[in-house]
């Protein structure tokens, strides 16, 4: 492995174990994280690179908290936050735009979320599932807005000076 690799390797485990960290940090708050603008972040900098650092974060997840049917929707669901920035200019760092985005996502993690219980337990077990995560969903709306509105300019100004891969 050259210089290079080994830089880049290194590089991606740290972002995504500042995913874990913040994550872990802010776990005892229901439904406000800085996962989702990290991720949003990273994604605006490092490409598709971006999914190596998602992948490496879930799996660390599952290590701390174990591998249930929970695990699952972390596989895919961040994956639809960074697919969803990709197809985004890649100038477009609008404080609105990343609120009113990362807004939206809160508001359907949930829904998304729910797909491993609509297909381990059918309609009524993925239903009631979303249906009682709705109040969180709400709070998780209104964190990732308070979140992008202090977080945003200061993190993605700092993350892309620290570009190191």
């Amino acid at each position: 492995m050259n210089k290079t690799n080994t830089k880049e390797l290194v590089c991606m485990a740290l972002l995504s174990a500042l995913l874990l960290i913040g994550q872990v940090g802010m776990s005892y708050l229901p439904n406000i994280e800085v996962v989702s603008l990290f991720i949003y972040i990273y994604t605006q900098i490092y490409r598709k690179k971006v999914f190596f650092i998602i992948y490496v974060f879930v799996i660390l997840e599952g290590c701390i908290y174990g591998f249930g049917i929970w695990w699952f929707g972390y596989l895919y669901i961040w994956s639809i936050l960074a697919i969803f920035v990709l197809f985004m200019k890649e100038t477009q760092t609008s404080i609105p735009t990343t609120c009113i985005i990362l807004g939206a996502y809160g508001l359907c993690f949930g829904f998304l979320y729910s797909l491993p219980y609509f297909l381990a337990g059918g309609r009524a077990a993925g239903f009631s599932y979303w249906v009682s995560g709705i109040p969180f969903d709400l709070l998780h709306c209104a964190g990732n807005i308070v979140v992008s509105l202090v977080l945003y300019r200061p993190m993605r100004i700092l993350i892309g000076k620290l570009k190191m891969c």
